[in-house]
């Protein structure tokens, strides 16, 4: 197999362990405060939105010591542990306990901030200027597939409930538990680059052999790492990005959380509202892959860089948000068990709310795409810090949205996410044209990345 077939190979199975753990986690996130209703009349008393705020909360700090942590045990294995931790949190919810479920939430957030560092990494290590964008789209839509199948069996599965029995929710939750396993199993098959180490320096079996040099030096890559982490938050393209990063925090919470709580409260739309959450899954999944797919595909051919996918992101996410807004009451997340029969500006519509979940999740693609895109352009070189940056911002942010949501009504919401999407869409602009003037300086061909 060439060098080239070989990264492809790598970032083709990155995506697909990643398709599998999160087809479990996104699942279960979509469906997690639905599930939690139905059991707060038990000895239960936990709130899916104060566990995913836990979860982005620690995933936020965490971020400052991934980089170290990558250094030290490598990408590959990094990214097993961490997806043991995943299936560990989603087989709480078999049996939940409120104690459990909570620690469950303190220990994933550390294993995200450890897998998406180490994810970075991986991608930025298989790609190069000319191949990053591509292989971002790639990953993209392998990974948002996620959303596709396990949505796709709640929408069966629940269909014409109005109360999730616990014979369905252990059924569920034991199957998302298999397929996040299956998902981490499939990490061993990524392939190792070979040692680019040229004749004199340090040998590789050293570190096999697990000696106190190679010790001391994976101690020195961990320090590193960390200082190289503090160093990059300080720098102009990253403190601008952090703006776009941030958006994709809130509007992840958003799509990934609150809005199918929303549907799944909304009494108008009857004996389907709990299986329109499945469904209004399997559109936000819909627009990912099309979203990636298409710009991966169109990559290579993009004379325009980045910024025409990410005004159509912005563009495809404020008329989505508009709809929403018109759609959907008010109340609707934060109704109570008995849902809600308030009415927006329109009768509540199924069509408009699946529809918007399709642009929710193209406009999602469009954002994180050209983001993963332009990280890996310009930190080729330190790739887990930057990567860890961006899923710092990005959770913490994630964190104060689901803290806010156990409280603010919808409009409020939406306003939130339309102020900081406009000046995140700003600042996103300022940094690529900044990255295109460098390449046309080095005499590269600005569609190439």
């Amino acid at each position: 197999m060439s060098p080239e077939s070989k990264k492809l190979f790598n970032i083709i199975i990155l995506g697909v362990s990643f398709m599998f753990i999160f087809t479990a986690f996104q699942t279960c996130g979509n469906i997690a405060q639905t599930v939690i209703t139905n059991l707060n009349n038990t000895d239960f008393h936990g709130s899916g939105y104060t566990s995913m705020a836990i979860i982005y909360g620690v995933f936020s700090a965490s971020n400052l010591v991934s980089p170290s942590v990558v250094a030290i045990v490598g990408p590959q294995l990094s990214m097993v542990v961490s997806g043991i931790f995943y299936s560990l949190y989603i087989a709480v919810f078999i049996q939940p306990a409120t104690w459990t479920f909570y620690t469950a939430s303190v220990f994933i957030g550390i294993a995200a901030a450890v897998l998406w560092t180490a994810q970075g990494n991986c991608l930025t290590v298989n790609s190069d200027e000319n191949t990053i964008g591509r292989n971002s789209g790639v990953f993209w839509a392998l990974l948002q597939s996620s959303l596709f199948f396990g949505n796709l069996y709640i929408y069966f599965a629940w269909q014409g409930k109005t109360h999730i029995s616990e014979s369905d929710r252990r059924t569920v939750f034991i199957a998302l538990t298999v397929i996040s396993l299956v998902g981490t199993v499939l990490f061993f098959l990524i392939r190792k680059q070979e040692d680019t180490k040229a004749p004199g320096e340090e040998d590789s079996t050293s570190e096999i052999l697990g000696d106190s040099s190679s010790a001391e030096n994976k101690m020195a890559r961990a320090v590193a790492a960390f200082k190289k982490s503090i160093k990059l938050s300080f720098t102009k393209e990253i403190m601008l990005l952090s703006v776009t990063t941030a958006y994709t925090g809130l509007e992840l919470t958003f799509f990934s959380g609150v809005y199918g709580t929303c549907i799944g409260a909304v009494n108008r739309f009857g004996s389907e509202e709990k299986s329109l959450i499945g469904l209004s899954g399997i559109f936000i999944g819909v627009g990912e892959i099309l979203g990636g797919g298409l710009f991966g595909l169109l990559s290579k051919n993009n004379r325009f860089g980045r910024n025409p996918v990410v005004m159509l992101g912005i563009v495809v996410h404020f008329i989505a948000f508009y709809l929403i807004f018109f759609n959907m009451p008010n109340d609707a997340p934060i109704a109570p068990m008995e849902g809600t029969d308030d009415v927006a500006y329109m009768i509540p519509s199924k069509e408009v709310a699946i529809f918007c979940s399709f642009l929710l999740g193209l406009g999602d693609s469009c954002f994180n795409t050209q983001l993963l895109s332009i990280l890996g352009f310009l930190y080729s070189e330190d790739s887990a810090p930057a990567f860890a940056i961006f899923k710092f911002v990005q959770s913490i942010c994630a964190a104060v949205a689901y803290f806010y949501s156990n409280y603010f009504l919808l409009q409020w919401q939406l306003l939130i996410m339309v102020v900081v999407g406009f000046f995140g869409t700003i600042t996103f602009f300022t940094v690529e044209w900044e990255a295109a003037a460098a390449l046309a300086a080095r005499g590269s061909d600005y569609s190439s990345i």
